[in-house]
């Protein structure tokens, strides 16, 4: 791809089209721009007329062969930030120069971003729909020339195109993302149980690899207790787990000194009504594994430190390996789903070393069209023909379902699969079934790396994609589809950032934040950044710890970071004071009480470079609001709504509301179901909390205050407004607001 390192060939003078406010130049030749009309408006619910459409889409069409190199520029204004999907914290304006080139694509971010301004709307709002094969891009402040660039290069063969949506300026930032990733094309998203929204627990902070089946279940019983609707089995539980980095991973065989019988202890956690997903990392191969040299053809790149290499999605020997793996696992066990880590390492394939074992001949652009078809037909071979499973097999999926072990094999280490050569690695686990215990594959493969060996056909050792995005595209699309013949519309998968962008909206239904340990504004800015994304899809938080010693005020604000997203759990639950489990307890309680506003509601998060001090969440008549920064306003219309639930997620003692037009009419008063529960609290008790407020005309209200472990603070009528409000709230501590009728209001 060009490299346009310096700022006089990033800002050449070139042609250009006006679309949107941006000014939009092609900077290479071989390829033709133009403007692709959206239409008038954009239809509405009923098939009818909707609003006027606000948005044109480029058209990038390639003449020959070509790395085309695009640029999309606009005035600076009164610019503050740039959001993108790989932001992390870097959401401040950047110079030109001192922006490298990045790679972006399927696993890593995604080709779109926004220029925004000081009140948060946007500026430059754009979106490629190139979002499986990767692209290149830069982006940052010209300084010659006081305007913002953003740059995108591809390579494209010829008649390839690149379609690229811009959104008309001026509208939330957030919205205007969500509008125009929502208008690229793609299939259809994953399909979304109800489990995969629900809170979670996680044994990757509380119990790491020191993991039992006895650990486990026990910390099931209170996940369980306490509302959680999935457990997340974590790395550990695999054979070789314990050793450096990820050197066993490769395997995927229960540990039978942690499991003995890995398929009666999923079934022992699914009798609690919780759905049971476990980790895997199919991209990589330890060196303690068979599969380490046996693959070394199809995983050439060495992470040393981990001691691991990385499968090379490219390659179709590759591809079937990890596909193979991840179906063996859910098919034996009778997993609900899969955790799915490192998909991210991949794009070590899209570095320059790598780039003389792309595809040998042929057509790129029959490639990137022919991709979905190659894998719907590698799917059709592997499951409908050679790699149909036997009787026996399907008989022990059926043992694992349904509890029964009649030795076919289900619940342990070994397994056959007639005609693929899809041996698992022989296992000791040793559970119910009179199995033999040994990797006996059938097929051409004749170890224990399921048919991908040095027997195995040459040609599955070679590309037959360029790209390392369509490589994954292939991959995922095969693993989804065998997946689903398991588990329906009930699997689910989670992945993790960076690889949540809206192309993998077609492979997970629950899209994690990053690890961050602890870091509850990290969690709060990578959920709202997942979500934006995120489509029909689940958004995780990381996996919540705490102190166990710390006050439960502090404990409370990881939750408090979770709060417009699914909390995964991840403390020893066992181990928690009286006092936090309350807290937990509490909040757990709180976010079902207003689970469709926070899971369904528009969600305003202010700007990005601000890090969201204040979110609200809104559906209807009803509205959660988190307050993230002591001193800091929080606009409320009592107007809008019937009952505001307001979160201090501070160490001080108040929130200050900014009460705006709150009228003289008072609004009906709507039933406050599941929080006079909280905490055996019925209607709310404690002191009175009547005050004058500001003088002239205001709403009436009930206040409810709770503090961290849900325990009532105060209670009682109150007038609210005009203008600046401080209301008493505990640190970490909850306040609902619920407007009194004119009849019950005191004259």
């Amino acid at each position: 791809m060009a490299d346009f390192a310096s700022p006089a060939q990033m800002w050449a003078a070139r042609d250009a089209l006006r679309v949107q406010g941006a000014s939009v130049s092609l900077l290479t030749d071989g390829a033709r721009l133009s403007v692709e009309p959206t239409g008038g408006h954009v239809a509405g619910a009923d098939g009818g007329a909707g609003r006027p459409a606000d948005a044109d889409v480029l058209e990038l069409r390639a003449d020959a062969a070509t790395t085309a190199v695009l640029r999309l520029a606009v005035p600076l204004g009164d610019a503050a930030g740039y959001w993108h999907p790989g932001a992390g914290w870097d959401r401040h304006l950047v110079a030109d120069w001192a922006n490298p080139w990045r790679t972006v694509g399927l696993v890593d971010s995604a080709p779109l971003g926004c220029l925004y301004d000081t009140a948060g709307r946007a500026l430059l709002a754009f979106a490629s729909d190139r979002i499986a094969a990767t692209t290149r891009v830069r982006f940052g402040v010209g300084e010659e020339s006081a305007r913002f660039g953003v740059w995108l290069s591809m390579d494209l063969a010829a008649g390839e195109t690149c379609r690229i949506r811009v959104q008309a300026p001026g509208r939330p930032w957030a919205e205007a993302v969500r509008e125009v990733t929502g208008g690229l094309p793609d299939a259809a998203p994953l399909p979304v149980p109800d489990a995969a929204r629900a809170p979670a627990y996680s044994t990757w902070y509380s119990m790491h690899r020191e993991l039992t089946a006895a650990g486990v279940e026990a910390e099931a019983v209170l996940a369980a207790e306490m509302g959680c609707g999935v457990l997340l089995l974590d790395d550990g539980w695999q054979l070789h787990a314990d050793g450096p980095g990820y050197s066993g991973s490769g395997a995927w065989t229960p540990d039978p000194a942690k499991f003995p019988d890995f398929a009666a202890h999923v079934r022992t956690v699914q009798g609690l009504d919780l759905r049971y997903v476990a980790w895997i990392a199919p991209l990589l191969v330890g060196e303690r594994t068979p599969a380490y040299e046996e693959l070394a053809r199809v995983a050439p790149h060495e992470v040393t430190r981990l001691g691991c290499r990385v499968l090379d999605p490219r390659r179709p020997a590759a591809r079937r390996f990890a596909v193979d793996s991840c179906v063996d696992l859910v098919r034996r066990y009778g997993l609900d789903g899969l955790k799915i880590d490192f998909l991210d390492f991949a794009m070590a394939y899209a570095a320059e070393e790598y780039a003389a074992e792309e595809l040998a001949g042929g057509d790129h652009a029959a490639e990137v069209h022919a991709v979905e078809v190659h894998a719907v037909e590698v799917h059709k071979v592997e499951v409908h023909g050679a790699d149909r499973p036997t009787a026996e097999e399907s008989a022990a999926d059926e043992n694992v379902r349904t509890g029964r072990d009649d030795g076919t094999g289900a619940g342990r280490g070994a397994s056959t699969d007639a005609g693929t050569g899809v041996a698992t690695a022989a296992g000791p686990d040793t559970g119910g079934g009179t199995g033999t215990g040994t990797g006996t594959g059938t097929g051409t493969g004749k170890d224990t790396c399921r048919g991908v060996t040095a027997e195995a056909p040459a040609d599955l050792a070679v590309a037959d994609v360029a790209d390392v995005g369509l490589g994954i595209r292939l991959l995922l699309t095969e693993l989804r589809e065998r997946l689903r013949e398991l588990r329906g519309d009930e699997l689910l998968i989670e992945l993790r950032q960076p690889y949540t962008g809206p192309g993998m909206r077609r492979f997970g239904n629950m899209f994690r934040a990053a690890d961050c340990p602890a870091d509850a504004t990290a969690n709060r800015v990578r959920t709202l950044d997942t979500g934006v994304l995120a489509g029909s899809a689940a958004v995780h938080s990381d996996m919540l710890m705490w102190d166990p010693a710390a006050p439960a005020e502090a404990a409370a604000r990881q939750l408090h970071s979770a709060l417009f997203s699914a909390p995964q759990i991840s403390v020893a639950l066992a181990g928690q004071s009286a006092e936090h489990r309350a807290m937990t307890a509490f909040w757990l309680g709180v976010r079902r009480t207003y689970a469709d506003v926070l899971g369904r509601g528009e969600i305003r998060a202010g700007r990005p470079d601000q890090l969201h001090q204040t979110v609200t969440a809104a559906l209807g008549r009803r509205a959660v609001i988190a307050c993230y920064a002591e001193h800091h306003l929080v606009p409320l219309q009592l107007a809008e709504f019937t009952e505001v639930a307001l979160v201090n997620s501070t160490a001080g003692p108040r929130v200050v509301l900014d009460i705006e037009d709150p009228g003289v009419e008072r609004p009906g008063v709507a039933g406050m179901a599941g929080v006079a529960g909280m905490a055996g609290v019925a209607g709310g008790s404690g002191r009175d909390i009547d005050a004058p407020g500001v003088a002239g005309p205001g709403v009436r209200v009930r206040l409810d205050v709770f503090d961290a472990c849900g325990r009532p603070a105060a209670s009682g009528p109150r007038t609210l407004g005009p203008g600046l409000t401080p209301i008493a709230v505990p640190p970490s501590g909850l306040c609902v607001i619920r407007p009194v009728a004119p009849e019950q209001s005191p004259r």
